[in-house]
């Protein structure tokens, strides 16, 4: 059986994966992720990703509600694929 997930996971990293490659991180960052990893520190990291999908859900509601304020007319699809 297949990961649903998984599968956008690695479609989004083969689409931006370059790009998100060459940017930098806040100094610290990286080090701490590493010690996290080697730690096996998993609460840590899934807290770490739970941040970063809540930060980034906000900036998706924020920039389609602005949308929504303006003219310009988006065609909405009625399903979403995570």
């Amino acid at each position: 059986m297949t990961n649903p997930y998984a599968e956008w996971f690695e479609q989004l990293r083969a689409e931006y994966g370059e790009q998100l490659g060459s940017m930098p991180l806040p100094d610290g960052l990286p080090e701490h992720l590493r010690l996290l990893i080697q730690t096996g520190d998993e609460a840590a990291i899934t807290f770490m990703i739970k941040l970063a999908w809540q930060f980034g859900a906000q900036v998706g509601y924020a920039a389609g509600a602005r949308q929504e304020n303006s003219n310009i007319s988006v065609l909405r699809p009625n399903t979403v694929q995570a």
